[in-house]
Order: C-alpha cells, then sequence, then structure tokens
C-alpha cells in the first residue's frame, strides 16, 4: 500500500469532484448551503487553482481531499490558516486516510512549511457528526454564527500545532495591551 500526500493539479478534477460530491451526501441531505457539496467540474478546477488543494492517493488513487483557503476570512475576523473542501471517498473512509491528510496538513503545511501556531475550519453544529469528530481530533471551538441561510449554527473551531509559539504569542500581546 503506497500513500503519497501532495497538492491537486488539474488532471485531478474530475476524480476531485467525485470524491468530494460522494463525501458530502449527508450535507446535501442536511440543505447546508456549503459550496463543496454541489460542486460541478468548474468550480473544483477553480479551488485548485485559487487555493492549495491536497490529496492523498493510497495506491495511485486519490482517497481524500482537503483545501487551504487562500481567502481572507472576514466574516469570521480570524487572521489563521482555514481548511474547507475536507472530503474522504466512500470506498475509504473508515480507514484513517482523512485523518491522516489532516494530521499532514496540519504539521507538515501549516506548522512547518507556513510557521503558523494554529489552523481553523469550520462546521455546522446541525451535522450529526462532524462537530463531535472534529473535537475528538483536538479542534476548540472559539467562535459561532448563524448567518440566516438555513445552515444554523456554524462553529468556528481552532487546532493549536504549536504550542510554543501560541504562548510566545499570547505573551507578546499581553505585553502590548499591558503598555496601552
Amino acid at each position: 500500500m503506497r500513500k503519497v500526500c501532495r497538492l491537486a493539479t488539474l488532471e485531478d478534477a474530475e476524480r476531485l469532484r467525485h470524491v468530494i460530491y460522494e463525501a458530502y451526501v449527508t450535507i446535501r441531505e442536511l440543505e447546508l448551503q456549503w459550496p463543496a457539496a454541489n460542486a460541478n467540474l468548474a468550480l473544483v478546477q477553480d479551488n485548485i487553482l485559487k487555493n492549495d488543494c491536497y490529496v492523498l492517493e493510497l495506491d495511485g488513487e486519490i482517497a481524500a481531499t482537503l483545501t487551504l483557503s487562500k481567502e481572507k476570512l472576514n466574516r469570521w475576523n480570524v487572521d489563521l490558516p482555514f481548511v474547507k473542501w475536507f472530503a474522504v471517498g466512500p470506498e475509504y473512509q473508515g480507514l484513517g486516510l482523512g485523518t491522516e491528510l489532516l494530521v499532514w496538513v496540519e504539521e507538515t503545511i501549516i506548522r512547518d512549511k507556513l510557521g503558523a501556531f494554529a489552523l481553523t475550519l469550520a462546521t455546522a453544529e446541525k451535522h450529526p457528526w462532524l462537530l463531535a469528530m472534529y473535537e475528538r481530533k483536538g479542534y476548540e471551538r472559539i467562535e459561532s454564527i448563524d448567518r440566516g441561510n438555513g445552515d444554523g449554527t456554524m462553529h468556528l473551531l481552532r487546532k493549536i500545532v504549536n504550542p510554543h509559539l501560541f504562548e510566545a504569542q499570547i505573551r507578546s500581546k499581553e505585553k502590548q495591551e499591558a503598555h496601552q
């Protein structure tokens, strides 16, 4: 079994569209207004071009994907890397491949390459298992919002991937506030 984590290319778009569409069945059933849930090929291609879309291949087949957004999250007012479009193909669910890709992005990309102390993602409270899953993976709720679009309460979650840098950020912020 050969596993490879890498950036997606436009040649991956059709397979990614399939993986995301099949993995987001529950999102569509809940009628959540998430662009990835009904993404067509053009939207997937746009995501690959505008963001950092990562995949985990198992024996040459894309099994899981997630996107590190390059857009500023104005609605959340948080300046940390944001993960979206996280999906595992149904035939690969339950094998730990999604967790493996997520941890690889958290450590290799967010912590080591970008030098960030944490990352964020958002999920809907009304989804039956996503919030609990992310909390089991070490994410904590930091903000909630209801945009009035039918999604209900959305939670912004954060995971600290570099505790030393996080502590240094807090001390620096406390010093700045003390001098004001």
